[in-house]
């Protein structure tokens, strides 16, 4: 089925003396991609070959049958059958649902105008790329997330004028509180980047078919040649919700990716996975969700014990910012974080906790010499459940693997 957890599941799908293993995978357009398209791609450093997760001929070496541009139209889980949008019906002994999710459009005028973009696929990441390549255009974006924030930060890299819209008081304060979120204001802005939060898009403003700015929900005229709609994504449920699975903020699943429906499972941005670590359901949008998705379900498919249990973990890198956060943020969503180092000085670790116990952590331009990483602590501390006191996680002098001994 469509979404990246299915194409990275071949490999794994069909082991040497698996019987009567064929995997079959649906894509809509290109060949199966490696993501995250807005980072190496978008900057320049990578090329589309780089983007590739094996070449076409692979598939039929290794048994897999791509049909590309031939939507899935609907699931029955009575018959164990799928039907295309050419008519053809499949059958399946097991299913996986991979639908991935579309981005939100704004319900305002002007947003069919040339040069308006939300960006998802190859062909957004492309596009973007061509317009901001050469740099000196003046670029809007709309949505002060992730997302936003690395297309900001590409865009201004490239030389282009930007400014960023966002609902938040300061970007990024709902995902890492408003210190952390002014930490990465700070860095955006002394690399010329131009904010107006709180402020909401009213009109995308055009001229014989091109945009030509943005206007604000305070009246402000903010002139652009290019305009980025990022505001996040919802999960694609149509076809579970037609075939009857249960659905809430995605496809419910078990650990191991189990639907409500017997043999078929979901993975990706759609599923809404049991966590075994909370016992709630989480839904992931990063790369490493889809990444070990795909290694999970293929597993339980094929009879195996397997379970979606890994800390969740992603990155960012912006302007010289390299950024890597692993844990819960639903978990440390109240919590004030814990740092350790400096936020001036653009290299810090911050801990998360919920009654003592870090949920989450962040690590920003930690030297990769210092032994255990950052990142390796971090989630070493949220497997322990252990408390660690606050003075502890912020005290430099404490070596790092000190706290994981204690803590384990």
């Amino acid at each position: 089925m469509p979404g990246w957890p299915a194409r990275r599941r071949p490999a794994p799908f069909a082991p040497k003396g698996t019987p009567g293993a064929s995997p079959s995978l649906e894509e809509r357009r290109t060949l199966p991609i490696w993501p995250p398209l807005s980072k190496e791609y978008l900057l320049g450093k990578a090329g589309e070959d780089a983007l590739e997760v094996a070449p076409e001929a692979w598939y039929a070496e290794n048994n897999v049958t791509l049909r590309l541009s031939t939507p899935v139209v609907s699931v029955d889980p009575a018959t164990r059958t799928v039907r295309f949008a050419d008519g053809t019906v499949q059958d399946y002994g097991a299913l996986l649902l991979a639908p991935g999710a579309t981005p939100r459009t704004l319900p305002i005028d002007g947003m069919g105008l040339d040069g308006v973009t939300s960006f998802r696929t190859l062909d957004d990441s492309r596009r973007l790329r061509q317009q901001l390549a050469s740099g000196g255009r003046k670029v809007v974006l709309i949505g002060s997330g992730w997302i936003g924030m690395e297309l900001a930060a590409a865009a201004s890299t490239y030389g282009n004028q930007v400014t960023l819209l966002g609902l938040e008081d300061i970007p990024l304060a709902a995902a890492i509180g408003p210190e952390l979120g002014s930490f990465f204001r700070t860095l955006h802005e002394d690399n010329g980047v131009r904010f107006r939060l709180p402020a909401a898009a009213k009109e995308i403003t055009g001229e014989n078919g091109k945009v030509t700015g943005v206007v604000t929900d305070a009246g402000e005229h903010l002139p652009a040649d290019i305009v980025v709609i990022a505001v996040g994504v919802d999960p694609e449920t149509a076809l579970a919700t037609a075939a009857g699975l249960e659905v809430r903020n995605g496809i419910l699943t078990d650990a191991s990716l189990r639907t409500s429906a017997p043999d078929i499972f979901a993975a990706g941005d759609a599923a809404n996975a049991l966590h075994p670590f909370t016992g709630e359901h989480h839904r992931s949008e990063h790369w490493h969700n889809a990444l070990n998705g795909g290694k999970v379900a293929a597993k339980a498919m094929l009879g195996h014990d397997a379970a979606l249990d890994m800390v969740p973990y992603f990155y960012t890198d912006q302007f010289d910012v390299s950024m890597e956060y692993s844990g819960f943020p639903s978990l440390a969503a109240k919590a004030v974080p814990v740092v350790r180092g400096s936020l001036e000085g653009k290299e810090f670790v911050a801990f998360w906790q919920q009654a003592g116990r870090v949920v989450a952590g962040m690590s920003v331009n930690w030297p990769r010499a210092v032994k255990p990483s950052a990142q390796k602590t971090i989630k070493a501390l949220i497997s322990a459940r252990t408390e660690v006191p606050a003075e502890k996680l912020a005290d430099g002098t404490v070596p790092l693997d000190k706290l994981v001994a204690e803590a384990g």
